[in-house]
């Protein structure tokens, strides 16, 4: 067992990567000011950006959840990991050696860095088994879906033998366990003994959103396998299926860049999808499409604005139906936009790909229906629109569905339309909507038919996905350095501290000494002050966040990593280094009057024939006016 890193290298490790980077890998950052970056938090569930990144400091705070931390603190939360794999994680990321207290090599057995190595020695066996003799049907299977050898080997895409323990034997002999091979749900456990899970299949690597292996999915090839058509990974501590998109990892860049995601249904809509141009495609891996998907497409899309579009996929039939309804459950989630594609003859991508080309893959995506649209023709087309109880029935059914709509610019557009499917008067579809509007809404309730069924993912229909319906309920706010007062004194307060913790050096020594002596009257404030100080008036005086929290009390370490992510009002780099000595010299000179109202005061209650204290007085007033000016530039 390892000691403890050496805290030198953990310092050392963390100034040398960019805070931005790794959560970015997580999160669509955009520009929040100087040195400040903003995107949707991915710790909970929020329609605007609240989550704020300091690259410089190191920091990220979330104004919504209360959640902060560095880097380290980062990768814990998303990853679950401990710090010292966390610590391990990133060294290994920057080629940076690290160094233990008693002078061990990192244990890492077990652990999430052996679970991603196995998958990964995993993922290069099955590529290399893709070439054999005995996976000609795997190869077939491909080739009769449009797939060359490039487009296997741009996805990964590989062959498990039908063996036992092919793949056991392989990992054994590059020195992983039979217990790290059964975490990692490579192997399974029965009557005789160990075996392979997937054995005789076709193997897609699942890759989480930084592109590392954290499962597979695996589809039936061999009439004599019993097993389901899709099999994937068990949940394990790397691979949990309600987060993991596949094809996120190459599409990301993409889904950030146009603000657009294509859902479609299978592995191989994926790889079609992006062979034809459509490189924002992703797909479910053996689950149905839920909130927690939702949750990571939003952090992703930087789904704030509104400005995005988020494409459905589905076959035309009934389940596709049933399937793009319940889409329409979870609509709300998102700020961009929904939309339905649905193929002509109800072809999937790959399928459509394979029949008309490249181009038609391209033209389902950009020839969308708008979900409302798609929800209200579904809805409609249950009912007999011939009869006068028909359309009744039919109107009930649709009204709520219009009264949904969140842009209001639209609903009035999609009520007359829907006045025109029906055949009925404006006025008598607008009265219904707007009673739907005014109705209580059941938790969940989106106005759309109720559906028991689920429409399943990879491992039971052939590598199918759709929306499951869950509730999420808002975190308790936490204390948010915005609940403060709002007068001019406590302002300054906290834009002065927001600068000595964001920019110390250029405020400089002499300043920062100077302001950590000024008197706050905001309590809260007042101990992020103190906890500076303490940290100033140490050997080391540099100011860093970790050590100014270490200082101060529990409770008010929140309000110290709000303020070190705060975004400073907007300046350019050139103007940055005056606003931060300005506002702290503003504190500076706010205590100076305050002294010098205390000054005049004695002064006044000072008797003149006490010539030696009224001379002191008198020169210590002189002083504060003349440190006033200089702070000032006069």
């Amino acid at each position: 067992m390892a000691g403890r890193i050496r805290q030198s290298d953990v310092d050392e490790v963390k100034a040398r990567t960019n805070i931005a980077d790794i959560v970015g890998e997580h999160v669509s950052l955009k520009s929040a000011g100087v040195g400040s970056m903003k995107g949707l938090c991915p710790f909970h569930d929020e329609r605007s950006p609240s989550f704020n990144v300091r690259p410089a400091v190191g920091y990220y705070h979330c104004f919504g959840c209360g959640e902060s931390g560095d880097v380290y603190t980062f990768l814990q939360r998303m990853d679950h990991v401990s710090f010292t794999e966390a610590v391990e994680r990133l060294a290994g990321r920057i080629g940076f050696e690290l160094h233990y207290e008693d002078g061990g090599q990192a244990s890492d057995h077990g652990n999430r860095a052996r679970l991603l190595a196995a998958n990964q020695a995993a993922a290069e066996f099955f590529v290399g088994r893709l070439g054999s003799p005995d996976a000609e049907i795997g190869r077939r299977f491909l080739g009769e879906r449009g797939f060359d050898a490039a487009a296997a080997a741009r996805f990964g895409v590989g062959f498990a033998p039908k063996s036992w323990d092919a793949l056991t034997n392989h990992l054994e002999g590059r020195g992983f366990t039979t217990e790290e091979l059964a975490a990692s749900g490579l192997v399974s456990q029965g009557d005789r003994g160990v075996y392979d899970r997937f054995r005789g299949r076709l193997v897609w690597p699942i890759r989480d959103v930084t592109g590392q292996t954290v499962g597979f999915g695996a589809r039936r090839l061999l009439d004599d396998d019993t097993g389901p058509k899709y099999l994937n990974t068990p949940e394990t501590a790397i691979y949990h299926k309600a987060q993991v998109l596949y094809g996120l990892d190459v599409a990301k860049r993409d889904i950030s860049k146009t603000h657009r995601v294509v859902v479609v249904e299978g592995y191989t809509d994926v790889m079609a999808c992006h062979l034809a141009g459509v490189t924002t495609a992703i797909a479910t891996c053996g689950t149905s499409f839920g909130v927690e998907h939702i949750k990571v497409l939003r952090r992703v899309l930087g789904d704030d604005s509104g400005v995005g579009e988020v494409v459905f996929t589905f076959d035309g039939d009934a389940a596709g139906q049933q399937a793009a309804m319940r889409a329409f459950g979870e609509e709300h989630r998102f700020a961009a936009q929904t939309f339905v594609a649905v193929a002509p003859d109800g072809l999937d991508p790959c399928d459509l790909r394979l029949a008309r080309g490249d181009a038609a893959v391209r033209s389902l995506v950009e020839t969308r229906t708008p979900m409302f649209e798609f929800v209200i023709r579904t809805s409609l087309a249950r009912f007999d629109l011939e009869t006068v109880e028909g359309r009744v029935a039919a109107l009930r059914s649709a009204a709520p569905v219009v009264a949904e709509i969140r842009d209001p610019a639209l609903r009035p557009g999609y009520t007359r339309e829907l006045a025109r499917m029906l055949g009925m008067e404006l006025g008598e579809v607008a009265r219904a909507v707007r009673s739907a509007a005014a109705r209580p809404k059941v938790s969940g309730d989106r106005g759309t038919p109720s559906s028991s069924g689920t429409h399943a993912g990879p491992g039971s229909d052939g590598g199918r996905g759709a929306i499951e319906a869950t509730g999420a309920h808002a975190p308790t706010r936490p204390f948010s350095i915005a609940d403060l007062p709002n007068d001019p004194s406590t302002r300054l307060e906290r834009d002065a501290l927001q600068a000595m913790l964001q920019y110390p050096d250029a405020i400089g020594p002499e300043l920062l000494r100077h302001a950590v002596d000024c008197r706050f009257g905001n309590g809260s404030l007042a101990v992020v002050r103190d906890g500076i100080a303490s940290v100033l008036a140490s050997t080391d005086a540099a100011i860093r966040i970790d050590r100014v929290v270490e200082e101060v009390p529990a409770p008010f370490a929140g309000v110290v990593h709000q303020l070190a992510v705060a975004p400073v009002p907007q300046r350019s780099e050139a103007e940055l280094a005056a606003y931060v000595k300005g506002i702290v010299g503003a504190l500076i000179d706010r205590e100076l009057l305050r002294q010098k109202s205390e000054l005049l005061g004695r002064l006044q209650r000072t008797d003149r024939a006490d010539t030696a204290t009224y001379g002191t007085l008198q020169r210590a007033l002189v002083e504060l006016e003349t440190e006033r000016r200089a702070l000032r530039g006069d």
